[in-house]
């Protein structure tokens, strides 16, 4: 394990793999209708943010004109019910089956599971070592998703995630077209629906309330996932782009916007270990992690799993 960006994700190394099984997924869908994934009618925006109180290594900034063409997108992430029928049609297995263990937030095991899990990331050390924790035992051995169904596929990697878009097909939002998206025709808000966090006192994403990570008060109505359609949608119809689960990008990261591919249909550098994560998550908190805000990014490694990173798809006209 190594140290994450993210105060929000634990890591695996980058140097261990277990994704022999992605290749093998067949496109079986790929004349699928796109008629349930929103229009994103493309063009230029303005990308990134000069936000001060950002965090310098995220490379948020500065703001710069980007084009993307358009596109269809999901208007929610994976759900566990959509990914249990990938499974079930492909009989394909995560990379946390394949280690036999994922990330999960302390606070959600049993005190079972707690006792058994001696690992905690140092850094972290709310992230506990979890075997048998993967996408449908999302807390360990004695957990299900029987109640979750319409919630987002969790413990879910890059690799897998594109397997899954592979499969379906589709594909991982590039950073810049997920941005735009999320954006939803603002321009420049700190949120998909404006500036304010809570306008007129209503919970608009599902994130942390209270002392992080020891109080959650839960505000929003959920103290780990929501189901998919929880509050309201953005301006293009888009339902938890900020908060609920991390959403995984295609593009490796790199902090320097030089490297990310230019300004038009950027589709990051050449190089890099990493891959993107957008959007926050249930664990994010304005005085520790802050990154719920749409411009906000952070990055993990392509093999690593936890219970807060998902991911939606997106299908070129």
């Amino acid at each position: 394990m190594e140290k994450v960006k993210s105060c929000c994700a634990a890591s695996r190394s980058v140097e261990d793999t277990k994704h022999d099984g992605a290749d093998q997924i067949i496109d079986k869908a790929s004349n699928l209708s796109h008629e349930e994934m929103v229009y994103i009618p493309g063009g230029e925006f303005l990308m990134g943010t000069d936000y001060k109180y950002a965090f310098p290594d995220d490379g948020e900034g500065p703001i710069r004109k980007v084009y993307v063409d358009p596109f269809y997108m999901d208007p929610c992430n994976v759900t566990n019910k959509q990914f249990q029928a990938f499974v079930e049609d492909t009989g394909y297995k995560t990379e946390a089956e394949k280690f036999g263990w994922s990330f999960v937030f302390y606070q959600f095991v049993s005190r079972k599971t707690a006792l058994a899990s001696t690992q905690r990331v140092v850094e972290t050390p709310w992230w506990l070592v979890v075997e048998g924790a993967y996408w449908k035992q999302p807390e360990g051995p004695d957990s299900s998703i029987e109640n979750r169904m319409d919630h987002p596929v969790i413990h879910v990697t890059w690799n897998d995630a594109k397997a899954y878009c592979k499969w379906a097909g589709k594909r991982l939002p590039t950073e810049a077209g997920w941005e735009f998206a999320a954006r939803g025709g603002l321009e420049q808000k700190k949120y998909p629906w404006g500036d304010e966090l809570t306008p007129n006192g209503f919970h608009q994403c599902n994130i942390w309330q209270g002392k992080f990570p020891s109080s959650n008060e839960v505000l929003d109505g959920y103290a780990g996932t929501a189901p998919v359609k929880a509050y309201s949608p953005n301006g293009y119809g888009l339902y938890n782009v900020s908060g609920n689960v991390w959403e995984w990008c295609s593009d490796k990261f790199t902090k320097s916007v030089e490297k990310r591919g230019g300004t038009k249909n950027p589709k990051g550098p050449k190089k890099g270990k990493t891959r993107v994560m957008r959007g926050g998550s249930y664990l994010c908190h304005y005085t520790y992690c802050n990154r719920y805000r749409v411009a906000a990014r952070t990055a993990n490694t392509p093999n690593s799993s936890t219970g807060n990173i998902g991911f939606r798809c997106v299908k070129d006209l």
